[in-house]
């Protein structure tokens, strides 16, 4: 069984897929040959009905920044982390972000971590009450 940080990686690379090819979450799904662990599913599946809520919650809290003008890596996991942070109760909201900036570090641009941090913090700090 994955751990909670490689389900985060494979939603991910999901997610990111998903954007590029423009298509929805059952097609590419389909398409696998081996289905993702179950948490990895969650996350894309509950970005993808939660998309429209969440990129408005990252638009608010994104000064200065389009949605459409950031790294695709970094609004896919922007969207993963809102997910987690705001419809998946029991994720801690300090492993949350830690990850996702973990993430950022190694697969985007070299401010990509930092710029993740701070966007997710005042997102946590909203939705949660605390960061």
């Amino acid at each position: 069984m994955p751990t909670r940080r490689e389900a985060r990686e494979r939603a991910l690379a999901l997610a990111y897929e998903r954007e590029q090819r423009v298509i929805g979450v059952d097609e590419l799904l389909g398409e696998m040959p081996v289905q993702p662990d179950a948490y990895a599913m969650q996350l894309v599946v509950g970005v993808e009905e939660h998309q429209d809520e969440i990129d408005a919650i990252i638009r608010k809290f994104s000064e200065h920044w389009a949605l459409e003008r950031m790294p695709a890596v970094d609004r896919a996991l922007l969207r993963i982390g809102v997910f987690e942070l705001g419809w998946v109760a029991e994720a801690s909201v300090a492993v949350v972000i830690n990850e996702a900036v973990e993430l950022a570090k190694q697969y985007s641009t070299k401010d990509s971590g930092r710029f993740v941090n701070g966007l997710l913090g005042r997102i946590a700090e909203h939705l949660r009450g605390a960061v």
